[in-house]
């Protein structure tokens, strides 16, 4: 037995099958042999391979990403974030308007942002899951530096008139 991974899909009101189906899929063949527990949403695809809840209240969503080594998630800003705070290995997957799991496609944007600070495992696509966990088990990523201090004070300076 490996990792534990946590798959965490959010609170909106959109499905991610897609995803879902992948990890069973690298269950089933023997890929993946770490314990899983996802968080599903408003998915109605229900795993077969490992446990799931529809939604988690705060203290079970914070048990369970404290517990994992990876986490495994949508494009979201917040569960990027709060995952990266916590050092864990992320790989983010978008949601695809194509497939009915969001209004657009925003989510790839997000994702290359912080692919690109090298602080997460971005993949465009579920075919590419199976080669993403092996990365983020060998990868070193980098530390999440928040700017939210120098937006304040940008906006401080530009409200008093000194920008």
């Amino acid at each position: 037995m490996g990792n534990k991974i946590f798959i965490t899909l959010g609170s909106q009101k959109f499905q991610f099958n897609r995803l879902l189906r992948a990890v069973d899929e690298l269950i089933e063949k023997g890929v993946i042999d770490d314990t899983v527990f996802a968080q599903i949403g408003y998915s109605d695809y229900e795993p077969k391979h490992f446990q799931y809840k529809q939604f988690l209240d705060r203290e079970e969503f914070v048990a369970q990403e404290d517990m994992c080594d990876i986490l495994i998630t949508h494009g979201g800003t917040g569960a990027i974030i709060g995952a990266v705070k916590k050092r864990k290995k992320v790989i983010a997957i978008p949601r695809l308007e194509k497939y009915g799991e969001h209004v657009d496609d925003h989510q790839i944007q997000l994702i290359e942002q912080f692919k690109g600070q090298n602080l997460i495992c971005g993949i465009d696509d579920t075919t590419e899951l199976e080669d993403a966990l092996n990365f983020v088990r060998e990868h070193g990523f980098d530390v999440y530096q928040s700017n939210t201090k120098t937006i304040i004070e940008s906006i401080e300076r530009f409200i008093e008139g000194k920008e």
